[in-house]
């Protein structure tokens, strides 16, 4: 398996995600070591002249006016990692906890945190040998980061906590050593670097964009379907129209919805029907589908600066003689930009759900039978589908309210102003959740609706309802009905449809 070369500066979204998913190995790039180790030296030479440094040779946070003894700025380091390891909840899962080390590990490399190169190996060596410490969901603030979490991740590194290795839960020195690998001893410096920044918000900020721009394809797919199935008019998606209000984002789900209703007999058989336009549900999706888009494009912007960025404090520049202590740290950046990914890829499930709504009723689905049931009133078909699409809606809304307006100071008044993005990174991963589920439950939805019509879809939407009825059959009347929900769920997350429909953008 190729490496990925992290040298702290040209990590992608991508690169991310086929570490924390696939478990591609990493290698620390020969400029980075030799910034790590310039910069450490530089550290060195702070501690032995005594001059006083906020983070080198002092407390934290409020007691930042408290001068530490060198005899004991080793202690200093681990009652650091120590006492902030205080999250609690549930454990982040593998992939989660694994975009969080990389990240961790490029901010270190890019050679500004006085960390030692052997410390920053570790780190290396714990994420291509499978280790994966145990860090708490909740209790950060995103004000000096996610100093928490990840004070909890640095616990292994020094041989303490818990860690998953090899399926088994384990203290985290012994996970260690199975891998075989020392635990680190810290020296000065060394616990702020590893505990301060954005890594936790960030990763599952990554984590959750890329999905989320799956998802605005995949909602293009099943919307088409649905159009297709309701004999919606394709004129809405004409050019002309999305020319004139040019959107990046809305003229590209229009182009996707032409090219898949693109050859649809079912679309010839009532060309005639002098339908002019749809409900908004349908004619309105390049318009919802594409605001979404955008809004990703946007999160994607922020995210592409952040995992390569320096995020914790004092950064230190050897060349120029200084160590500053400054702000990077604060996760306003992402806080903001995850609230509005969070809320604007509600949007998809609210309208996934009234095209839903719209192949139910029998008052607008133009002939399908009432709730796609074989035998109305003694079969109930996918009625209740639709009640669980519309509380996954529901939940949305309330979790796309945004965490990052709200700040409670902690650490006595001298963090004064926090961004909360670790919620809003919390709450991300849940809406993004619920989004998947109810376009899998339009896409379960739209290809009966699709068998009830008995005139081919396109050809390419023939493919996917296709790979749906792979697992899921026909309904023919009444039976359970969460496995065939399920199912439709985990194609729209497998993947899978883009591989079925690689043209669309």
């Amino acid at each position: 398996m190729q490496e990925i070369i992290i040298d702290g500066n040209s990590l992608t979204l991508e690169a991310v995600e086929q570490v924390a998913c696939y478990n591609t190995p990493i290698r620390l790039s020969d400029s980075s070591k030799e910034k790590v180790t310039k910069c450490r030296a530089y550290v060195d030479k702070i501690i032995e002249s005594g001059e006083i440094v906020y983070g080198l040779n002092t407390g934290f946070g409020k007691f930042s006016n408290v001068i530490i003894p060198e005899e004991n700025i080793a202690e200093l380091q681990l009652n650091l990692i120590r006492s902030h390891s205080t999250n609690i909840g549930e454990p982040y899962s593998e992939v989660q906890t694994r975009a969080i080390m990389l990240l961790r590990i490029a901010v270190l490399a890019k050679g500004h945190s006085g960390i030692r190169l052997e410390t920053l190996e570790t780190l290396v060596q714990m994420l291509n040998k499978g280790i994966q410490p145990i860090i708490p969901m909740r209790g950060s603030v995103g004000a000096s980061g996610d100093l928490s979490p990840l004070s909890h991740l640095a616990l292994v590194l020094i041989g303490e906590g818990e860690a998953i290795y090899k399926g088994e839960r384990l203290p985290g020195a012994s996970a260690m050593q199975k891998a075989g690998i020392s635990p680190v001893q810290l020296a000065a410096k060394e616990g702020l670097a590893l505990n301060n920044g954005t890594q936790v918000m960030t990763a599952l900020g990554v984590l959750n964009l890329l999905e989320a721009e799956r998802l605005c394809r995949y909602a293009d797919i099943i919307a088409a379907m649905s159009i297709d199935a309701l004999k919606g008019t394709p004129k809405a998606f004409d050019e002309l129209i999305h020319n004139l209000r040019p959107h990046p984002g809305q003229k590209i789900s229009a182009k996707n919805i032409r090219t898949l209703l693109e050859g649809s007999p079912l679309r010839e058989s009532h060309r005639n029907c002098g339908n002019v336009q749809d409900a908004y549900s349908l004619r309105c999706t390049p318009q919802v589908n594409g605001a979404v888009r955008d809004a990703c494009s946007y999160v994607r912007g922020i995210l592409e600066i952040e995992i390569n960025s320096a995020t914790d404090n004092p950064l230190i520049f050897p060349d120029e003689g200084k160590v500053i202590s400054g702000g990077n740290f604060h996760g306003e950046p992402l806080a903001i930009a995850l609230d509005t990914l969070g809320l604007a890829i509600s949007e998809l499930a609210s309208i996934s759900e009234r095209r839903i709504e719209q192949m139910l009723n029998p008052a607008l689905s133009r002939g399908l039978s009432p709730f796609l049931a074989t035998r109305p009133g003694i079969d109930s078909g996918f009625m209740i589908q639709q009640m669980t699409a519309a509380s996954l809606v529901s939940e949305n809304k309330v979790l796309a309210h945004p965490a990052c307006v709200d700040s409670i100071p902690t650490s006595a008044n001298q963090e004064d102003h926090i961004s909360m993005g670790s919620i809003s990174a919390i709450k991300l991963c849940q809406i993004v959740q619920n989004v998947a589920s109810v376009l899998g439950i339009e896409l379960l939805i739209a290809c009966s609706a699709l068998d009830q019509r008995q005139i081919s879809t396109s050809p390419v939407l023939e493919k996917v309802k296709s790979a749906l009825r792979e697992n899921v059959a026909p309904l023919q009347g009444d039976r359970l009905m969460y496995p065939d929900v399920n199912k439709a769920i985990e194609l729209v997350r497998s993947k899978r449809l883009d591989e079925i429909c690689p043209e669309i953008g």
